[in-house]
């Protein structure tokens, strides 16, 4: 578990020895550790040699995921020796003006230029209790993140298109849409409880209003979308006052952990069910779904599979979107138990585009 260790280490931790000479290493402003600057380097090369394997070998996409794991410094050391020989006020001043601006202008560029892996982490309370990630149900390859490239110039889809082994396949599976299966087990003593949220953390040209998530967890699944672009209320489709078409049938029906409140029959003609979808909405602008695991035992795991898509009947899914892109995390927490028996959050609950309204279908009053 050695690997794992880097990565724990590599947190935000003040406890340790502290640097010594002139330039400190820092992150997000605040010095580090000498065990944080080893952790970190070690962590940065297990990352790049990951990548490596996989293919990615683009120093931009390594240093944005290693920036979504905590695995950067905020300046290279190389400056430091600058400061070392001009260390008047002046040109302190401007020296440090100028990093400010790369700093900035690097920032804006890796945004711009690459939105992001779709990372899959846990917070360092979880890490001390035992758990881990993996895309495997055996647990071959074991680690506290997990990370996978983009889906990239994929076109829309219709939720009705999406094929029924959405959950059958382990690792990343995109076709027409982004897929991607794991697993979270607990490897330690104790008996936990965790709080899992799908976060949005980037996006250009508003692509998420005809963003659909859906999430599988052991099995069983819900769909989200952000509400009516127009309205702001709750997502449908077709829209609650339309009922001169719909779905037939209820796509994925047999999974969904809710159907009563995500399938509204509209019309039922005998040989067909005529359907409306209604997905979740969004939580907020930044966390589109959130859920508990309660009383996770020693080596219990549980089994999860994200699904992104474009859908092609939503409204607001317009030629404007293309080019666009969204970007979207999912993190773990472990919840902490109070002596009474609950958690800090007292009970836990349980153009070309827009021709896929055809996927509606019409029928004659």
């Amino acid at each position: 578990m050695e690997r794992l260790e880097v990565y724990l280490v590599a947190a935000d931790n003040p406890v340790g020895t502290k640097q010594k000479g002139l330039v400190k290493y820092k992150r997000a402003r605040e010095e580090l550790t000498k065990e944080q600057v080893r952790a970190i380097k070690l962590g940065r090369k297990v990352l790049k040699a990951e990548m490596r394997a996989k293919g990615m070998k683009e120093k931009s996409d390594f240093e944005l995921t290693a920036s979504n794991m905590g695995l950067y410094f905020d300046k290279r050391k190389g400056l430091g020796a600058l400061l070392w020989f001009f260390h008047g006020r002046g040109l302190l001043a401007l020296l440090g003006a100028t990093v400010l601006l790369m700093g900035v202008m690097f920032l804006f560029s890796a945004v711009t230029q690459l939105q992001g892996h779709f990372t899959i982490n846990m917070s360092d309370g979880l890490f001390k209790e035992g758990f881990v990630l993996s895309e495997t149900k055996n647990f071959k390859n074991a680690s506290t993140h997990l990370f996978c490239t983009p889906a990239e110039n994929v076109p829309c889809v219709s939720i009705s298109h999406l094929p029924e082994n959405l959950d059958q396949v382990d690792g990343q599976h995109n076709a027409n849409y982004f897929a991607y299966t794991f697993y979270c087990r607990n490897e330690g003593q104790s008996t936990v409880t965790y709080k899992w949220q799908m976060n949005l953390n980037s996006e250009s040209k508003n692509l998420s209003e005809a963003t659909w998530v859906m999430i599988f967890e052991d099995g069983e699944m819900l769909f989200y979308a952000e509400p009516n672009g127009e309205t702001d209320e709750e997502e449908a489709l077709p829209a609650f006052d339309d009922n001169t078409r719909g779905f037939i049938g209820k796509p994925l029906e047999k999974f969904n952990k809710d159907p009563d409140s995500q399938y509204q029959v509209i019309k039922d003609t005998g040989a067909f069910a005529y359907t409306r979808v209604i997905p979740i909405s969004f939580l907020s602008d930044s966390l589109v779904a959130e859920g508990y695991q309660t009383g996770v035992e020693p080596m219990e795991y549980h089994k999860y599979t994200v699904v992104i898509w474009l859908e092609g009947d939503d409204p607001d899914c317009t030629d404007d979107l293309i080019g666009g892109h969204v970007g979207m995390d999912f993190y773990f927490e472990l919840i902490e138990v109070e002596s009474e028996g609950e958690d800090e959050h007292g009970d836990v609950p349980d153009g070309h585009w827009n021709d896929f309204w055809d996927n509606l279908k019409y029928w004659e009053d």
